[in-house]
């Protein structure tokens, strides 16, 4: 390492996926091996506009990771009140761009900041895929056009893409710092991390959202040693890997360097050491083709970067193609990189990808990954790989450092947890991420059996000279606040002794958006606060006002936040203990806002999702 501090923290996550609305979600279906691709039924598929003639094709790929509420209603609903939409833009806009901006926001709210009372630029940094919806819902369907159905150069110069998302994100979170669209196919949205680190060390930044979404409509065939896998499992590295399957899904996290960190509030899930991005050029089969130097090159770059030896890797998420050609390029440059350090124990370091859970999110995948790999190297467990049964025979699995996982384990290295995590895209762009766990790890709040013990106020906070904690939440709508009351009760219910009600005040009154419907809930246990707040959520009130042995500042605080001012928490918590934790995320009021394609001309908009 060198003296200037080149690490950078991951400080919030967010996300939706396969079988998972939450991170937390992610990672126990992750954790458990659970296959979460979704198979179809005609009327399924139907619904996502597959005509008879699809339906008959024997080709057609009938399964996919399928967000979670129902094959359309997972990508239909938005919360456009909350985002600035009326019904019209959002049943036009592309639905990566509405499951992005919920990402952002959540991973925003995960990293205890909230943009309009932050003090520094907030850059985002985003890779989504081809707008499918458009191509095959809006181009030239009545509904949909704001003109002639038929012109369709002026119905694609008006429909914005890819390009036009960190700008949208930028606009509707108020994000002062670099609007950067990356696409570089699956490795996109890891890509755009690394640009997003690198933007940060080069302080074009103060933070950074990055990540990505995928939409991907059933409409994948498959061809004898094609690509795509015939049931949507995508099997790598196993002895029936027959290519990939395809999902929909998104994910954010927000990056800080390391070096601002403030050790007091910051909470860190874990810390990029390196990371690189190059390209497999010419030097191999074809423009399609994976190149085995190009991958070997970027990982040893990454590795380099972050000055650790691969032999230190306990774990790492492998792109994971599961085609026979492009499982044995992958693990012959991850051999490559191995043994140019020497030879190293076998099985020392756990291989998986989370691909064979929920499908290959295109140009989401990566983010998948990093999200996965964050939380095993905070939790020290290595996840099950969900389709893992025998080693493909040609890929010599059978020797090496490199284990497959059939059920989660323990992490295989003693000392700092190290991770590594590849994502390459068609056409040879690279992207390779190293990561470790905090060197402090501080709690996460989640409920679950590997919740971290809290850590003891920080000794340069002084208590407060009261045990009272004030609760301050606002939302959008009356439902949603009663939504949130009750979300944060139970969570406040299950997540056990580890949780700090300080933690909890603090997180709420500064990493949370201000927004018009308040409530506020003053107590001293965390199952006292869970009581007032189902009473909140069950009736008009904002909350009981705090006793007088709350004292005159906790309740002069709760006054001026229930009066709709802009109440000044810097003061308030001046001396109070708390850092940011994981609480429950913003209750979304989706509804579904979607166009069916021309042949299908009843829409769906404005209903509930």
């Amino acid at each position: 390492m060198s003296e200037y501090d080149d690490r950078i923290a991951v400080i919030g996550l967010a996300g939706r996926f396969p079988g998972a609305d939450s991170v937390p979600e992610f990672w126990r279906l992750l954790r458990d091996g659970v296959d979460a691709v979704h198979d179809y039924t005609d009327g399924e598929l139907r619904q996502l506009g597959a005509g008879q003639g699809l339906l008959d094709d024997p080709a057609l790929v009938r399964s996919g990771g399928a967000l979670p509420g129902g094959a359309l209603d997972g990508i239909a609903g938005f919360d456009a009140e909350l985002f600035g939409f009326d019904a019209r833009e959002a049943a036009l806009l592309d639905p990566q761009h509405r499951l992005f901006l919920e990402s952002a926001w959540g991973a925003l709210e995960d990293a205890g900041c909230d943009p309009q009372r932050y003090d520094g630029d907030v850059g985002v940094f985003t890779g989504v895929s081809t707008n499918r919806y458009f191509l095959f819902h809006l181009l030239g369907n009545p509904e949909a056009a704001d003109g002639d159905p038929d012109d369709w150069e002026a119905q694609l110069a008006i429909r914005p893409g890819a390009e036009y998302l960190p700008a949208r994100v930028a606009y509707r979170l108020g994000l002062r710092g670099p609007a950067i669209a990356v696409q570089t196919a699956c490795s996109s949205s890891l890509t755009a991390v690394c640009v997003a680190a690198q933007s940060l060390l080069d302080y074009g930044c103060d933070l950074a959202v990055a990540g990505g979404a995928s939409v991907s409509l059933p409409r994948h065939r498959h061809t004898p040693g094609g690509l795509v896998s015939p049931d949507g499992r995508t099997r790598a590295f196993d002895a029936s890997a027959a290519g990939t399957g395809y999902g929909s899904g998104t994910g954010a996290v927000v990056l800080k360097r390391y070096a601002d960190l403030d050790p007091d509030r910051d909470r860190v899930h874990a810390v990029l050491r390196g990371w690189a991005v190059n390209n497999d050029g010419a030097h191999r089969a074809g423009f399609a083709a994976p190149g085995t130097d190009g991958q070997a090159a970027v990982v040893a770059e990454a590795l380099a970067r972050a000055g650790v030896s691969p032999h230190e890797l306990g774990y790492l998420e492998a792109h994971g193609s599961a085609t026979v050609l492009g499982d044995a390029i992958e693990l012959a440059a991850l051999h490559q990189v191995w043994q140019a350090v020497g030879p190293s124990p076998a099985g020392s370091c756990a291989l998986g990808t989370a691909k064979a859970n929920i499908g290959n999110l295109d140009a989401a995948s990566g983010i998948a990954a990093l999200v996965a790999a964050v939380r095993a190297v905070t939790e020290g467990t290595v996840p099950a790989h969900a389709q893992f049964h025998e080693p493909h025979p040609g890929l010599g699995l059978e020797s090496g450092p490199f284990t497959i996982p059939r059920v989660r384990g323990p992490w295989p290295h003693a000392g700092s947890r190290l991770a590594g995590v590849s994502s390459f895209g068609l056409g040879g762009s690279n992207a390779h991420v190293v990561l470790e766990q905090a060197p402090s790890p501080t709690p996460d709040t989640t409920p679950g059996p590997h919740t971290t013990p809290a850590p003891p106020p920080p000794p340069s906070l002084k208590p407060p000279p009261t045990d009272w904690h004030l609760l301050p939440l606002s939302a959008h709508s009356p439902a949603a606040l009663a939504d949130a009351c009750d979300r944060l009760a139970a969570h406040l219910e299950s997540a056990g002794p580890a949780l700090s009600l300080a933690d909890v005040a603090y997180t709420l009154a500064v990493g949370r958006r201000v927004l018009p419907y308040r409530a506020a809930v003053a107590a001293r246990r965390p199952a006292e606060a869970a009581e007032v707040l189902r009473r909140v959520a069950a009736g008009p009130q904002a909350g009981p006002p705090p006793p007088d042995e709350a004292g005159g500042e906790l309740r002069a605080a709760a006054d001026s936040w229930l009066r709709g001012e802009s109440t000044d928490w810097t003061s308030y918590l001046k001396d109070r203990p708390g850092r940011v934790c994981t609480l429950p995320a913003h209750p979304f009021r989706r509804r579904r806002h979607w166009i069916d394609p021309p042949d299908r001309r009843a829409t769906t908009r404005g209903g509930p999702a």
